[in-house]
C-alpha cells in the first residue's frame, strides 16, 4: 500500500493524517510533504498514525528529522494514534522516549494546545 497524506488544520495546529506504509520507498515522499505542508503561521505539528500499517527505520529518521525542523521553527510536534504494530516499532526503537507520542489526537491536540 501507497503512503497518503491528508492534511487538517485546527487553531493554526497542522495534522498529518498518514495512511499506508512508511519504509525506504516513502521516506523520501513524506519528508518532502510534511516539510511544505506546513504553513508558516502552524505552531504545531501532529502525526497521525492511526491508518498506518508499518514504519520502519528510515520512517522514524524521518520523524527525528521533522522534530528537529519543528523545534528549529518553534513549533511543537507529536504523535498520535499509533496502531499495535507501530507501537511496538516505536517503543523498541526508543523512539518514544525522544518524540512525545499521545494515544488520540485529542490529548495530542490538547497538550501541543497548552503552553
Amino acid at each position: 500500500m501507497a503512503l497518503g497524506i491528508a492534511w487538517e488544520r485546527q487553531d493554526e495546529i497542522a495534522i498529518a493524517i498518514l495512511r499506508g506504509r512508511i519504509d525506504g520507498s516513502t521516506t523520501e515522499r513524506l519528508q518532502d510533504s510534511l516539510e511544505s505542508g506546513m504553513a508558516p503561521e502552524d505552531r504545531a505539528l501532529i502525526l497521525d498514525f492511526e491508518q498506518v500499517s508499518y514504519i520502519n527505520s528510515s520512517g522514524l529518521r524521518v520523524g527525528l528529522r521533522i522534530a528537529k525542523h519543528c523545534r528549529k521553527t518553534g513549533r511543537k510536534f507529536g504523535i498520535c494514534n499509533l496502531t499495535d504494530a507501530t507501537r511496538d516499532i516505536v517503543a523498541i526503537s526508543g523512539f518514544d522516549q525522544v518524540i512525545p507520542v499521545f494515544e488520540s489526537r485529542n490529548r495530542a491536540l490538547n497538550q501541543v494546545s497548552s503552553g
